[in-house]
């Protein structure tokens, strides 16, 4: 069986040079956790997580006991850090070495390299283009219906 009978065909995106906000909102209105980031020309450029988004609004610990060392004062500044940083550009938080696969590939391949590397969503890139994503959940819809 290959990538391309059971991957995701239109996986959700975002191009670099969107804002946080925009990844956000993606993000939340597509449910998944981790987009796949496409450049100007429409090639695969990386992928960004929920996580990624996240973390970089997570106040430091330095930064929570300065504005008063509570758990209603780190969801405060956690708030104003995300209002900072929502009209910057997502580029910086791009994970551009992430692992590929190809829609011709083995899914036993796939799966293994997601096993192996923790991976929850794998790219499926042919010719340098986003054609869709591997998910775990993919991998579990193949042995049902394909078993």
């Amino acid at each position: 069986m290959l990538v391309s009978d059971v991957m995701t065909a239109f996986p959700a995106h975002i191009r670099l040079g969107s804002t946080i906000r925009r990844a956000a909102e993606v993000v939340s209105v597509s449910e998944v956790g981790q987009l796949m980031v496409i450049d100007h020309d429409g090639r695969f450029a990386g992928s960004l997580s929920e996580e990624d988004l996240v973390r970089a609004m997570l106040p430091g610990f330095d930064d929570v006991t300065a504005g008063g060392g509570t758990l209603a004062d780190a969801f405060r500044i956690f708030l104003e850090k995300g209002r900072a940083l929502a009209d910057r550009v997502i580029d910086p938080l791009v994970v551009r070495d992430t692992a590929t696969v190809s829609p011709a590939d083995e899914l036993a391949r796939a799966a293994v390299v997601m096993i192996e590397r923790g991976i929850r969503r794998l790219p499926v890139v042919d010719g340098g283009n986003l054609v869709g994503t591997l998910s775990r959940a993919d991998l579990c819809r193949a042995v049902i219906y394909h078993s």
